[in-house]
């Protein structure tokens, strides 16, 4: 038995979305910056995309520029709006995703701005009044902060800390890749200057997302040597993979109620079912209904197995993940674990999941994890 709960990592890809796919790839081959036919058809299809997910999204098609996904969103960002804005303070949490923290921390380490981190609780949650603190003590800051952590699921409030933004004329911008496709985005009304997107994360492909841009802000290309994306991203569009992320985005809009209701229900059947069968587990982050409802992050008791226990998981057909998955394979500890407190004699695991589980997987899940524990306690 194969089971994989590794969804935060990347998902299966929706077979609307492959099938949506093929023709782009096996009949609609022009380059889209091509002026004839072959070309035009396929710039067509772009662009019936980006109008696709500037509907979705509540903003304009103007507003959309696609990428290879989060990761170079997240530096197109951050990298631009410090060169270009003349930005010198920026503000983020020791919790976020490393396209973010390392971005940060690299122009830091140039001399090109002053890094400031926001403190976080023991759940994760940011801290809004230090934030407007340090909002207070420094001049027109760039604020960086994920909707919802990757490895433990905790939340932040967007629009509040929107509000707080627009407060201090400062520049938000929020890594909305785990979010996008679980949540309904209103950018109408959100006081948000930059989000992002990976694919991906929601039954599309992979290599492509896109950053989202508000009109107030004017930054000059990230990625030069061609006129693609307006003059803003250089390189031929991954129309295919365009095609995908909006096909993927229009599924999941239509679905999100129903896809909250089922996955959060897993959620909480795993929270519960291991509360009642394996003692002296916890739970990393908020597990309230303030969280990701993909996401479940357990550190379970020290044992001599402690270091195997995602290997033995895996050897029973389990996929799940230590923390991040751009950090799985390393001796790296997980900053975001180490940020919050989490005791590191107890191992932790990060289960994530999607509309193709089950309860009879997680039955087994837990089944595994009991025969382990047994058997080492």
């Amino acid at each position: 038995m194969k089971i994989y709960l590794d969804n935060a990592a990347t998902t299966a890809i929706h077979p609307e979305v492959v099938e949506t796919m093929i023709p782009m790839m096996r009949n609609q081959f022009g380059n889209p910056s091509s002026i004839h036919a072959f070309g035009r058809e396929v710039r067509s299809a772009l662009e019936t995309a980006r109008k696709k997910v500037a509907q979705l999204l509540k903003t304009t098609p103007s507003e959309l520029f696609f990428t290879s996904g989060g990761t170079e969103a997240n530096n197109m960002a951050l990298r631009c709006c410090i060169h270009d804005l003349g930005i010198k303070h920026a503000i983020t949490s020791p919790l976020e995703h490393h396209a973010v923290l390392h971005t940060l921390e690299d122009l830091a380490h140039r001399g090109e701005i002053k890094l400031s981190l926001v403190k976080v609780d023991a759940q994760g949650h940011v801290d809004l009044a230090d934030l407007e603190q340090l909002l207070k003590d420094n001049d027109r800051t760039l604020v960086s902060l994920m909707h919802a952590n990757n490895e433990i699921g905790t939340l932040l409030p967007l629009q509040q800390v929107g509000e707080i933004c627009r407060k201090y004329d400062a520049i938000f911008h929020s890594d909305t890749v785990q979010t996008m496709g679980h949540f309904t985005h209103d950018l109408s009304t959100l006081p948000i200057d930059f989000i992002t997107c990976a694919a991906h994360k929601f039954h599309g492909p992979k290599g492509v997302g896109f950053l989202y841009i508000n009109n107030r802000i004017k930054i000059k290309p990230f990625i030069t040597g061609g006129a693609q994306e307006r003059n803003m991203r250089g390189g031929t569009e991954n129309v295919y993979g365009i095609v995908g992320l909006a096909k993927a985005l229009e599924i999941a809009y239509e679905n999100i109620d129903q896809d909250l209701q089922y996955i959060k229900g897993l959620k909480i059947y795993m929270h519960d079912r291991l509360v009642s069968e394996i003692p002296g587990i916890d739970f990393n982050g908020d597990v309230s209904d303030n969280s990701l409802y993909t996401v479940l992050n357990v550190s379970f008791p020290p044992t001599d197995i402690s270091e195997m226990l995602l290997f033995n998981l895996d050897i029973a057909g389990i996929a799940c993940s230590a923390g991040s998955a751009c950090t799985s394979g390393t001796n790296v500890g997980s900053h975001v674990l180490t940020g919050i407190q989490s005791s590191p004699d107890r191992p932790a695991i990060r289960f994530s999941f999607s509309r193709y589980n089950t309860k009879e997987e997680l039955d087994y899940c837990i089944e595994k994890l009991k025969e382990l524990f047994l058997v080492n306690v």
